[in-house]
């Protein structure tokens, strides 16, 4: 079992940053990998960025590609999103997602564990 508890949301003006924080616990950290998403008001659930425990290969939306990046301190068994010229479309509830073998990390069924959320609003 693994317990992820996200952290380091708020809110921000457009063009400003964020940095969240997803800290696990329960079993070995370092072999899991490492989902962020995001789900806005009436929108459904969607991939935001992963990152492998071996290797830490990294993946990202399009859509945050060049602004959002993913890292992960194993020691500390947490997960970073560094997220900077925020947009208003970028206003969710953002969410951290592990599992033993993410087989395509961009899709929710790949993630066992699910912390609750952190919010993120934007304003323009």
């Amino acid at each position: 079992q693994v317990q992820l508890v996200e952290s380091g949301g708020g809110l921000v003006q457009a063009g400003g940053s964020l940095r969240l924080s997803c800290a696990a616990s329960g079993r070995t950290f370092s072999n899991y990998d490492m989902g962020w998403f995001r789900q806005a008001p009436g929108k459904e659930r969607e991939f935001v960025a992963a990152i492998r425990w071996r290797g830490g290969t990294t993946y990202y939306a399009d859509s945050v590609k060049g602004r959002f990046t993913i890292s992960r301190e194993n020691a500390k068994n947490t997960v970073y999103l560094q997220m900077n010229s925020l947009k208003p479309e970028d206003t969710a509830v953002y969410y951290c997602a592990a599992d033993v073998r993410a087989m395509v990390v961009t899709s929710t069924r790949a993630y066992e564990y699910w912390g609750r959320g952190t919010q993120v609003t934007v304003s323009s």
